[in-house]
């Protein structure tokens, strides 16, 4: 039960410091296992509309209100869109591929330059598309609508 400070990497079980490649990637391994079995105790995504369609309109952080509005003008207007809000970004939500896949098209509007689109590109293997606006003023509903409108063609 003694405390030992320092080294990159410590044993598995013992705690004492191990700089052997093998036992690092076990390390790495192991830490990422226990990130991803984070997501057996997150609830599921939402989506708000039908479970798929035309065009996904994937949000996070303040860009909820916004994008929520433009998705219900879209939908009184005729059109196949959802929406799926975002609260847990590591892991991402189990079922998230599911949604995802179940859209021709995926949009993600951020308030940033698109790192959570980059994101699901990467993870889910999908075409997502960024929306981004870095001005520091939020997303106007209009220039929503009128990118989900132009993706629709």
């Amino acid at each position: 039960m003694e405390h030992r400070v320092g080294g990159i990497e410590k044993r598995d079980i013992t705690g004492n410091i191990d700089y052997a490649p093998d036992n690092h990637q076990h390390m790495v391994d192991t830490r990422a296992k226990k990130v991803a079995n984070i997501a057996e105790a997150i609830p599921e995504q939402e989506v708000f509309g039908d479970n798929k369609g035309e065009l996904l309109a994937l949000s996070w952080g303040g860009t909820f209100g916004a994008v929520r509005a433009a998705v219900e003008q879209m939908r009184e207007s005729g059109k196949l869109v959802s929406h799926a809000h975002l609260r847990y970004l590591n892991p991402f939500p189990r079922n998230l591929a599911n949604i995802v896949k179940n859209f021709k098209r995926v949009l993600v509007p951020e308030l940033n330059s698109g790192q959570l689109s980059l994101l699901v590109r990467a993870k889910f293997l999908v075409d997502a598309k960024g929306y981004n606006k870095v001005q520091g003023k939020p997303f106007l509903v209009r220039e929503l609508v009128e990118r989900m409108t132009a993706m629709l063609g």
